[in-house]
């Protein structure tokens, strides 16, 4: 198992009964918010239930987070909340098959996509909701000074052209 920011091995063979409650240290926020080019982490719960199946283990639940980010825009930092579902499923890592000559085939059903592979007897549920907040996050959020941004900028809308060209199209249909 890799060292992840907000590490929490859960064991197979001894699945906790009542839901799994992850709450990220002040450190563990720190590291994650390096992680994922963020102000701050401020925040970080959630709330999850875990149920063998067969030869898998299916986890749901809730991510609650608190975080400051730059606004694509203006680039200032803002807080925005988080609030996502999360659906898990965890499957023990099958061998590769290797081929005749030598390359490792891995192939995929659709249903492989949304299943996360641990080695031995334990899965990091921790690493699989930091990436599930990494995969919540904005990239192109926009805070509450953008519009202000944009007209110092001199962009007054995104639907209307400028420039140059546009100007000469608005003298036109003046006409």
């Amino acid at each position: 198992m890799s060292e992840s920011e907000l590490s929490r091995p859960i064991k197979i063979r001894a699945l906790p009964a009542d839901p799994v409650v992850i709450e990220a240290s002040d450190a563990e926020r720190a590291a994650l918010a390096k992680r994922f080019n963020l102000a701050s982490v401020d925040d970080l719960h959630a709330t999850i239930e875990l149920e063998q199946r067969a030869k898998a283990v299916n986890a749901s639940g809730t991510l609650k987070a608190s975080i400051t980010q730059a606004c694509a825009i203006s680039h200032e930092d803002f807080p925005t909340k988080i609030e996502e579902p999360l659906a898990f499923r965890f499957v023990e890592e099958a061998a590769p098959e290797i081929s005749e000559d030598n390359e490792i085939e891995i192939e995929l059903d659709a249903d492989d996509l949304d299943e996360i592979e641990y080695a031995g007897d334990a899965f990091d549920l921790g690493e699989a909701v930091a990436q599930s907040l990494g995969l919540a996050i904005d990239p192109y959020a926009e805070g509450p000074n953008a519009d202000a941004a944009r007209k110092s900028a001199g962009i007054t809308s995104d639907d209307e052209p400028t420039g140059p060209l546009a100007e000469a199209l608005k003298a036109l249909k003046k006409d």
